[in-house]
């Protein structure tokens, strides 16, 4: 791994990672603090992790409690972390009269509400008095003010539109049109209810979402990351290509541990992106591999981003659940993916690492095996049927146990210390998406929009499910740009999901259907924020990495469509021959998509076998008998038709050679 990181070191960019990453993430932006108040900081995210693990394991508080102490720790965090102006360079490094306004303001905000819960719930019977008013607008603005630094103003506006048609429905005309809600109603059900800011949503991120994020920055400090890439390397390294399969491998493997496709980009792609450009990808192709790789790992089990446990709340099953079905979508993406970087690879003429620039597999395993440890029980206590939250914490104490099975990766205290705090930082993003989108679920739940919008995809459907499908795809798409994909797919599934559900599609394909192109909004132009920071690390064109990035990630924009029709495809647990078959055939299918869309299997390709080839993806992709046997003819037809062409460049080389000898 040092001779990658020597690599980095060489190959900078003329943008730094850092610039790359406050440019295109927002959740970045924060203030960089020493002394007293780093330290002071570092405490918080302690006293906010003990006690997440404690109440979730051996403490008892009811669901609006732990959900208001979770977003009192977010709210602190983000308004001492995240410049209020980020203009203000002055106020950079040391909080405003402002911030400690709103710091103030949140703690009254939710200690009013922690102290009189009880009486509001139990002795009130859920009647209000002023005040409960008066502390829960002030609760609702700081939500809007903690998203607007650290989501940035796209997700914000969304929940302030959504938020203001509970008040100006009486005067839109047409289907939207709806009595209206007096501010009374539209707080209560907003801060002292279950269904706006304190629903399901920051519900999860109060258990499952926090852990994992912490198990995950754990594990990056064990020594996982340059395990996973040094055992990339012995992997890949010396095919052709080389690099660029390592940055398939590795960004997927990051991606899904730290659930952001914009901060993996950055990291991973300092290492990948010059690589691949050294041995001769063009700039363009290489950006836009490491930012489909590093999107992937949003969907990619068995941790999945952060959606996924959100994904098995709404569904009402176990997460166990949600992560087989994820497993089939995933791995034809990411085969896709590594193929069409091999075959571009073979048609450019490539080779891969130099054998002195490649670990010893022995070697790195010898070192480095212990660290699959926590992964191993990870999915096997999952398997067994355990919450997310029982397998994340015994996960993350393997992590530090078997870091010290090795002195390299040992870790000390200052490490943990590090991992703690940089878990908390890594929350407070998807915990104020969670708890800004409660805003747009409620007023959702409180208009019925989305009942009214189901009926009229319907009309405009015309009870045909693809063009419902087609239409949903097109908002999760919307809905993403520029959003975190945890909060699109939300924002999606409580609109369009349960309007597939409603015309026959299973509950399972349609939310996982919503959360791949919520996810795949991260390359999708004209707003595609992870293809536009690998375009800055690549010194490519944004809009050239991204559209080489749709292309490269095509699978991930066709598989919804073939799993909405024959869920066999998100496999459940129960017809495992079925989905084994289906992956074998869309395995096939998804190759020769690669190729097609690379223009190149054994040789360069016409548009005729370019053609046959993308009919033998959609066949082999929707299982069937007569799909998979007319697919496969296809195929061999083109391979007979690709060998010939390659034996007659040969004779012809030969022939040129020859009349070149017998000239001379």
């Amino acid at each position: 791994m040092s001779e990658l990181n020597n690599k980095k070191q060489t190959n900078q960019t003329d943008i730094s990672e850092e610039e790359l990453l406050q440019k295109y993430d927002v959740e970045s932006r924060t203030r960089e603090y020493a002394g007293i108040l780093a330290r002071i900081i570092t405490m918080i995210a302690i006293i906010w992790s003990i006690f997440q693990l404690y109440v979730n394991t051996y403490g008892g508080l009811d669901a609006i409690k732990l959900r208001a102490w979770h977003l009192g720790f977010l709210l602190i965090l983000t308004i001492i972390l995240y410049p209020a102006s980020k203009r203000s360079k002055k106020f950079r490094r040391i909080p405003t009269w402002w911030d400690f306004a709103c710091i103030s303001l949140t703690v009254a905000s939710i200690g009013y509400l922690l102290i009189t819960f009880d009486d509001f719930a139990r002795v009130r019977g859920g009647l209000h008095v002023p005040a409960d008013y008066w502390f829960g607008a002030i609760g609702v603005f700081l939500v809007f003010e903690a998203s607007r630094r650290v989501i940035g103003n796209v997700l914000t506006i969304i929940a302030g539109l959504f938020l203001a048609y509970n008040f100006v429905g009486p005067y839109i005309p047409g289907p939207f049109n709806h009595g209206g809600f007096s501010v009374q109603r539209v707080i209560d059900l907003m801060f002292w209810g279950g269904q706006g800011i304190f629903g399901i949503a920051l519900g999860v991120s109060a258990t499952y979402i926090f852990v994992f994020v912490l198990f995950g920055m754990f594990l990056k400090n064990s020594g996982f990351t340059d395990f996973i890439n040094d055992l990339a390397l012995t992997l890949a390294g010396r095919s052709a290509g080389g690099p660029a399969k390592v940055a398939v491998i590795g960004s997927g493997f990051m991606g899904m541990i730290n659930g952001s496709a914009i901060a993996n980009v950055v990291t991973t792609g300092a290492v990948t992106i010059p690589l691949m450009k050294k041995i001769g990808y063009k700039p363009h192709f290489s950006g836009a591999v490491e930012a489909v790789a590093s999107t992937g790992g949003l969907f990619a089990p068995p941790i999945m981003g952060a959606a996924g446990f959100i994904m098995a709340e709404f569904l009402g099953v176990p997460y166990r659940t949600v992560l087989l079905a994820a497993i089939i979508p995933a791995l034809l993406y990411y085969v896709t993916v590594f193929m069409a970087v091999h075959f571009e690879a073979r048609r450019i003429g490539l080779e891969g690492i130099s054998k002195e620039n490649i670990p010893d597999a022995i070697k790195v395993l010898k070192n480095g095996w212990h660290l699959l440890i926590p992964l191993i029980i990870l999915i096997t206590i999952l398997m067994l049927g355990y919450t997310p939250f029982y397998a994340a914490v015994w996960s993350l104490i393997a992590t530090i146990a078997s870091s010290w099975l090795r002195k390299s990766t040992r870790m000390d205290l200052s490490t943990i210390v590090r991992s703690i705090e940089e878990g908390a930082r890594a929350a407070i993003s998807v915990g104020i998406a969670c708890a800004v989108v409660g805003i747009i679920v409620g007023t959702v739940s409180l208009t019925s929009m989305g009942l009214v919008l189901g009926n009229n995809i319907l009309k405009l459907a015309g009870e045909s499910i693809l063009i419902a499908v087609v239409l949903t795809m097109i908002v999760s798409i919307i809905m993403g740009m520029g959003v975190p994909a945890t909060a699109a797919y939300v924002v999606v599934a409580t609109i369009s999901a349960p309007l597939l559900v409603q015309l026959g599609v299973s509950a399972l394909a349609a939310h996982m259907f919503v959360f791949l192109y919520a996810a795949l909004s991260n390359i999708t132009p004209p707003v595609a924020l992870a293809s536009y920071a690998a375009a800055g690390i690549a010194g490519a064109p944004p809009n050239k990495v991204a559209l080489t990035a749709v292309r490269l990630g095509i699978t991930g924009f066709i598989m919804p469509f073939f799993f909405i029709f024959n869920p066999v495809l998100l496999f459940d647990g129960e017809n495992l021959l079925g989905s084994l078959l289906a992956l074998t055939t869309a395995t096939i299918g998804v190759v020769s998509l690669a190729a097609a869309v690379q223009g190149w299997l054994l040789t360069n390709m016409n548009w005729i076998q370019r053609l046959m080839l993308i009919t033998v993806a959609l066949l082999m992709i929707e299982p069937s008998l007569l799909n998979d046997v007319m697919g496969i003819t296809l195929l061999a037809i083109v391979i007979i038709w690709q060998y010939l062409s390659t034996k007659n460049t040969e004779k012809r080389r030969e022939v040129v050679q020859m009349d070149m000898k017998e000239g001379m």
